[in-house]
């Protein structure tokens, strides 16, 4: 039975770099060489690819190899389950996630690659006085820790400042990580969003080249967010608009107007609307396209627009044989086409890249204040702004991840939504617990309403309380919907599993410390779910209990992972035990391999813990692991 330790990769998140390594190894074999890459083989398979140039177009930046690096490098963190803070858990498929976004992106590699529809983020502007995320590439759980006051430590939050010297070199080093990481998650067609305005549009822009492609630019929309002119401004201009960048296959689409269909002619085709007939081109550019247009039925002779027909002659000839040529009763008439309903390819046309028409800042405002008593935030997103987002991203049961949740627009709108089509679609969010300073008159009103409702006084508090809120709202606006507007919490700690930690003045004090290998005050909750996530599982899957001799062992996903976490494993204990497990098993029949886990110090001796592997393994469950 292996023992798991808390360097070992399955209690790890996704090693990026050894996943790429494999894939890259499947597709040219020929270029590995005793498991080292060979460049030299590698570039003559790529041939004229491989750009040796010194000087190459693309973003560049002081700390671009080191943000790639931080994105690499895996997690040893969990998220721990807090049902005490969340909306219906039992049933809830949503996720509230308190933590750094950098960290809470590894941990779901495994149990969310590929799976995510629609990424959206609003992360800091870079406006000058913009929290810097604690990017620590050597112990980035600490120093989050450390900055949530979960440690001791000076706790301090600092700001990107133009004086730094670094201003636009900080900004990237935070968001490139983070976006490659994103882009992990997304489905084959999934899509992210980003919100951004003047200040870094531009970087923005070069980086997710960089990262998904230039191929894969879909938009920059443009919405005008402030309703009126700026007129303190310094240099004359009002920038009144801000940007959502676009990344990835196509969205939805407008939904056309199909009211101008009739039939008022009883036309056996259907509803049918009067289309243009006009060319765009002149008779230099297009002369096929320019002739009389006669009905052969009157011989009334229509003539030629300056810019012709839309249609050669031949297919004139066919609408006109197919009686789809709505004639003019005089010449001075312009004949138009039948467009039936029943031959539109799709139901929606093109999205204009001008959004949120009528939607201001002010109605993110309003939004909060339907909500609370008190201003607790100033100038979120409006709601119905991202809910058109996820309407043209996303269908059905997609999952929405947003990454800068702050006061959890996304999450709202992703509920809202679901009311309107009646649809399952998932949200997960991330905040980082950002302490609110009440000494700061610009944080005080929040951080009084955090220590009003008995919650700490921080930013993730507020994106909890406000989803709370949303989701009562609509339930009552929306009687008849009965899907998910809960959530459930977990927050990012450090693993479960202890990291050793020898002091060598005292080895023997040591080896008594460390027998117990989880974390005192981690309960079997926090451990089944860092188990579902470095096995890969959904955290909403399904989780069986049952009581086999004497001992609690839970069944997760439908038997992907069986888990007993009890004491007092002796040797007349397993024989039951493992008896019941295998039966239980065979009930399940899981279509993947099972793992089975158990707590290293839960076995009385070597003994009991070798027949519980070995009977296992007779019956042919053969990944059988304690912690």
């Amino acid at each position: 039975m292996k023992k798991l330790e808390l360097n070992d990769p399955e209690t790890k998140s996704a090693d990026v770099v050894s996943e790429n390594i494999s894939a890259l190894q499947s597709l040219f074999p020929d270029a590995f060489c005793e498991g080292k890459v060979d460049f030299d083989v590698l570039k003559q398979l790529l041939g004229g690819a491989i750009d040796d140039r010194e000087e190459k177009y693309g973003l560049n930046w002081h700390g671009k190899r080191q943000a790639r690096q931080i994105a690499l490098t895996p997690s040893v963190g969990t998220l721990l389950p807090c049902p005490e803070d969340s909306v219906d858990w039992e049933r809830s498929r949503n996720l509230v996630i308190e933590g750094d976004n950098l960290e809470v992106l590894k941990l779901l590699q495994k149990s969310y690659s590929r799976k995510v529809k629609l990424i959206y983020m609003d992360p800091p502007y870079n406006t000058g006085g913009d929290f810097v995320y604690p990017d620590d590439f050597t112990d980035s759980i600490k120093s989050y820790l450390n900055l949530t006051g979960q440690i001791g430590g000076d706790g301090k939050i600092s700001t990107n400042v133009e004086s730094s010297g670094r201003f636009h070199t900080s900004w990237l080093n935070m968001m490139y990580p983070r976006l490659r990481l994103a882009k992990s998650l997304l489905t084959d067609d999934g899509l992210i969003f980003v919100s951004i305005d003047d200040g870094e549009l531009a970087n923005l822009r070069l980086a997710m080249d960089d990262i998904f492609g230039e191929e894969r630019f879909l938009a920059t929309f443009i919405w005008k967010s402030r309703q009126n002119k700026d007129n303190r401004t310094v240099t004359g201009a009002s920038v009144d608009h801000e940007y959502i960048v676009a990344y990835g296959s196509r969205i939805r689409g407008s939904r056309r107007n199909v009211q101008q269909y009739s039939n008022i002619d009883n036309d056996p085709r259907g509803d049918w609307a009067s289309a243009n007939m006009v060319g765009i081109a002149t008779a230099d550019r297009r002369p096929n396209l320019h002739y009389d247009l006669i009905n052969p039925t009157t011989g009334i002779n229509y003539g030629c627009p300056d810019m012709g027909w839309r249609y050669d002659r031949t297919t004139m000839a066919r609408l006109i044989a197919e009686d789809r040529i709505l004639w003019p009763q005089s010449a001075e008439g312009r004949p138009r086409r039948k467009a039936f309903l029943s031959e539109l390819e799709s139901e929606f046309t093109g999205f204009s890249t001008v959004v949120g028409e009528a939607l201001f800042t002010r109605d993110g405002t309003a939004d909060i204040d339907k909500l609370f008593d008190v201003r607790v935030f100033n100038f979120p997103k409006p709601v119905q702004l991202i809910r058109t987002v996820i309407e043209q991203a996303t269908f059905d049961d997609d999952i929405v991840v947003d990454l800068f949740a702050g006061s959890g627009t996304t999450a709202h709108a992703t509920m809202l939504q679901n009311t309107l089509d009646k649809s399952a679609r998932r949200f997960i969010t991330v905040q980082l617990p950002e302490p609110l300073d009440p000494r700061n008159r610009d944080q005080k009103t929040a951080a009084d309403f955090c220590a009003q409702i008995g919650k700490p006084q921080n930013i993730a508090e507020l994106t909890k309380e406000r989803l709370r809120r949303a989701g009562r709202k609509l339930r009552t606006e929306s009687p008849s919907f009965d899907g998910d507007v809960g959530f459930r919490v977990f927050k990012l700690a450090q693993s479960n599993i202890r990291a050793w930690e020898p002091v060598p003045s005292d080895l023997e004090g040591t080896l008594l410390a460390n027998a117990e290998h989880i974390v005192p005050g981690r309960t079997e909750k926090d451990i089944l779910y860092e188990l579902l996530l470095k096995l890969g599982l959904d955290l909403c899957v399904s989780i069986e209990t049952r009581e086999i001799a004497g001992k609690t062992v839970h069944a997760i996903g439908g038997g992907a992972l069986i888990a007993c976490l009890a004491d007092g494993l002796t040797k007349d204990v397993v024989e039951s035990l493992s008896a019941g497990i295998v039966a239980w098993w065979k009930e399940l029949a899981p279509a993947v391999e099972t793992r089975v886990v158990f707590k290293d110090s839960g076995f009385a001796d070597d003994v009991a813990k070798t027949n519980m592997a070995a009977i296992l393994n007779q019956n042919g469950i053969l990944d059988v692991r304690s912690l």
